[in-house]
């Protein structure tokens, strides 16, 4: 098995490379790899600026990629793949092909459905315009589905670490349990004992999580718009991955992302100080990717950084380094110390 090339950069904790998924994939070990998660370019009609595959190709095309990330990931590990919906062409009725694609997955790769997750992003713009805008017969679509997949019953899992803070109706609750409940069998089967009323430090989180995709002056848009590219026209929160992450994670673990774009993923691990490996097979969006792991925005540094990483010999740029660097170059020549 042939090792990983030089990565095109690296930051603390991370390390991004330009390539191929299924060829880097195949260069990792066995069972090398925590937790994969990814959101792939979707199956739309339309041909989009970030390469999607033609819809009746798409299942087999990502399929490919399925079997090389569950023979790289760990046996407690945990595969979270987004997966936006679409439409039939020229029809108002939904393609199935992400349930498709999670059927294969586990009927014929084998791996655990452990969760479906539903992403509900409530600032997405109407779409699609010929069925929802202009002849209205059917409402946005404004939810992703998100499958939770493990090759075991009981990958690593921990939900006292992304519980959501409690409802004012449960805080009376827990400052007053007699007056607002008594411990008993409900109708519906529920035992609710007295200890329905222990303050846990926060509510268990549902399956849908309700996460706007706002970017609008983020650092990584300021930098796209100081060297003047395209950033990436598919970027996810980082709030979703930062929750799988976190939930599904410990410190040591090591992250991947096998369609990583802008490098969501990446940045939400080096966030919660995970480890992570970024595959992009488009050089352009993985050097713009580096703008998300700036200790701050510096237009110089952001020209010479995009300059650097977008040449074809570019290889192990080591983006804290260059940072910093900068900002003790400003301190010497000015003799104050830079924000």
């Amino acid at each position: 098995m042939e090792s990983l090339p030089a990565p095109l950069y690296r930051t603390h904790f991370g390390e991004a490379y330009v390539g191929d998924a299924l060829d880097l994939l195949q260069r990792l070990p066995n069972e090398s790899i925590n937790f994969v998660m990814t959101s792939p370019p979707f199956a739309l009609l339309r041909q989009k600026e970030y390469g999607n595959v033609d819809q009746d190709e798409y299942v087999d095309w990502l399929l490919s990629f399925t079997v090389e990330i569950k023979r790289v990931l760990k046996k407690t590990g945990s595969f979270v793949i987004d997966l936006g919906g679409a439409y039939r062409k020229g029809r108002p009725v939904r393609s199935l092909y992400n349930y498709r694609i999670l059927v294969r997955l586990c009927d014929e790769q084998g791996w655990n459905l452990a969760e479906e997750f539903f992403w509900f992003n409530p600032s997405k713009l109407p779409s699609p315009i010929e069925w929802v805008n202009k002849r209205k017969i059917r409402v946005k679509d404004a939810v992703n589905t998100v499958w939770w997949l493990a090759k075991t019953d009981f990958p690593k899992a921990d939900i006292t670490k992304v519980l959501v803070p409690y409802s004012e109706r449960m805080k009376l609750l827990l400052q007053n349990s007699e007056k607002y409940y008594s411990p008993k069998k409900r109708p519906s089967g529920h035992d609710i004992s007295a200890r329905f009323g222990e303050d846990k430090g926060g509510a268990i989180p549902p399956n849908l999580l309700q996460i706007s995709n706002t970017e609008s002056n983020s650092q990584y848009l300021q930098c796209c718009e100081i060297i003047k590219v395209k950033p990436h026209p598919a970027r996810f929160p980082q709030k979703l991955p930062e929750f799988f992450v976190n939930l599904l994670t410990d410190m040591e673990d090591v992250v991947l992302d096998v369609f990583a774009g802008s490098n969501t993923t990446g940045a939400a691990a080096e966030s919660l100080s995970r480890k992570w490996i970024a595959f992009e097979v488009d050089r352009t969006y993985l050097a713009t990717s580096a703008f998300r792991f700036f200790n701050k925005i510096d237009e110089d540094t952001v020209k010479m950084v995009y300059k650097k990483l977008s040449s074809e010999e570019a290889t192990g740029v080591t983006i804290p380094q260059i940072t910093q660097l900068r900002i003790m170059e400003e301190e010497e020549k000015y003799g104050t110390e830079t924000v």
